[in-house]
């Protein structure tokens, strides 16, 4: 089976949280959890990092929106990453463990 567009760009960050040994959970979506909860949930020497992964022209929901809102509030680090983004990524990574 040929891989989406948005798990091509989810394969790409779980290779930069691993090259960074980062640790990280993809929650699950399902009737029973939260809707709009981020693709990763990472902790980042004992910071707070949520990742939402989006390819093309693909767009936030509300309730995504809302929930990188509220981390990033809370003094986490709530960000989207797309294709061609892993120098982004990796500078806030980098500049979250200098924290």
């Amino acid at each position: 089976m040929a891989q989406t567009p948005e798990n091509k760009v989810k394969a790409s960050i779980k290779k930069i949280l691993s090259k960074h040994d980062i640790y990280y959970v993809m929650p699950i979506g399902s009737g029973y959890g939260n809707a709009g909860v981020p693709d990763f949930i990472c902790n980042v020497n004992g910071k707070f990092l949520a990742i939402e992964a989006k390819a093309g022209r693909g767009q936030c929901t509300a309730l995504q929106e809302k929930n990188l809102k509220q981390i990033n509030d809370g003094d986490g680090v709530g960000i989207v990453i797309r294709e061609n983004m892993e120098e982004y990524l990796e500078g806030v990574i980098i500049g979250m463990k200098k924290l």
